[in-house]
């Protein structure tokens, strides 16, 4: 038996990086999966996981929006009968823009994406949860929203919102069997990270990568979807209204350089 044996189970960016290794992982659990994404990625993913024997089904639809929400969630009780567990993952990053120069365009669309995206998960697939008496809503937030300078100000709001959104709700739901729990990864190796990556290399300098975690590398998409997978699980189930850091230990001190010999 599988950790998500019969679970159905919906991950929103599923399209690339850590939601399609979350994809893979989940489903070689024994979860039925509904893979969402606003990209034609999302299909590739579904075919990697009944390549690998999984059962997934894909949704191309945009996170931030309501009916697009609504539509991923009427797609999974149509086709598996049940909501047992959501990932709302979906994120963009902004980039790195001067604090001066960004726009409230910018500001309002990474909102609606990193912020709005889980709200309206939580909005929509909680009461369904809290029907059958239980389930589990995992959110990825980022160090960022824990420690200043990991990323952008607007990128680093939405996240922090994130953390706050899935403690609130948690007390929200209190009493209904659903939980509400954020995993917060540090540095990953993603598509969304891949330039900063490239650079480093570039300059011959890959090896200085993460060096300012106690771990002194970056970590890859699969050990984040490992920490959602217990959030998800019923191995979690004293686990509600929490941040998960899993950023090889990255916010666990303030930034120092030792000295080595």
């Amino acid at each position: 038996m599988g950790r998500l044996e019969g679970k159905s189970v919906i991950i929103t960016g599923a399209g690339s990086g850590i939601g399609r290794a979350a994809s893979l992982l989940f489903t070689r659990e024994g979860a039925r999966l509904i893979a969402v994404d606003r990209t034609e990625g999302v299909q590739e993913t579904v075919d990697q996981v009944r390549k690998a024997g999984g059962t997934a089904e894909a949704v191309m639809a945009d996170a931030g929006s309501e009916k697009d929400v609504i539509a991923y969630i009427d797609k999974t009780l149509s086709t598996y009968g049940k909501l047992d567990a959501i990932w709302a993952n979906a994120g963009i990053s902004g980039g790195l823009v001067p604090l001066f120069e960004q726009t409230v365009a910018q500001w309002q669309e990474i909102l609606r994406i990193n912020l709005i995206g889980p709200f309206l998960a939580i909005r929509h697939g909680a009461p369904i949860m809290q029907r059958q008496g239980k389930g589990s809503i995992v959110c990825t937030a980022s160090v960022a929203g824990l420690r200043a300078n990991a990323a952008g100000s607007p990128y680093s709001a939405s996240k922090a919102g994130v953390i706050s959104l899935v403690q609130t709700a948690a007390n929200a739901l209190t009493g209904s069997g659903v939980r509400v729990n954020a995993v917060c990864p540090g540095l990953i190796e993603t598509g969304m990270t891949q330039p900063l990556f490239d650079a480093a290399r570039a300059r011959g300098a890959e090896s200085r990568i993460g060096q300012l975690n106690p771990t002194e590398r970056a970590g890859q998409p699969e050990e984040i979807a490992a920490a959602a997978l217990f959030l998800a699980s019923d191995e979690a189930s004293y686990v509600n209204g929490q941040a998960l850091a899993v950023d090889g230990g990255l916010s666990s001190t303030l930034p120092f350089k030792t000295q080595r010999r």
